[in-house]
């Protein structure tokens, strides 16, 4: 996630630089560094970025899980840490799941599938442009 994409996604979820430090469980400043692109976004924050952009009252989530959007070999589903929390509408937030057959170990290397795919595409798209 870059500067601009932090600062479309917190006015999006209608938020105050100061509002949005509080609910990520950060300093003001640390908000004011990665909207001006002085510090890099740190996986943790862009990942409750996500999150709250996901629950976000009236936001379309995903119809069907992604181990069914998919088509996930049953073998593959069964180690893949979505399908074992139950949390197919919300992949793109968990560690370690197993896309395309290759298990995702980092979050940066996770995201960069992520953003391709119709799960998490189905939360971004769907907000004010």
């Amino acid at each position: 996630m870059d500067n601009k994409e932090f600062a479309w996604f917190r006015k999006n979820l209608k938020k105050t630089q100061k509002e949005i430090a509080q609910l990520l469980g950060t300093s003001l400043k640390a908000i004011h560094s990665y909207e001006q692109g002085w510090r890099r976004i740190p996986p943790g924050v862009e990942r409750q970025m996500f999150f709250l952009v996901a629950n976000q009252r009236g936001n379309h989530r995903p119809d069907k899980p992604c181990w069914s959007v998919k088509n996930c070999p049953p073998k593959q589903r069964e180690k893949c840490p979505a399908w074992e929390f139950q949390c197919g509408k919300f992949c793109w937030f968990v560690s370690g799941t197993i896309c395309d057959g290759e298990v995702q170990d980092s979050w940066e290397e996770k995201m960069k599938k992520c953003r391709s795919c119709d799960i998490l595409k189905t939360v971004v798209d769907n907000l004010d442009t």
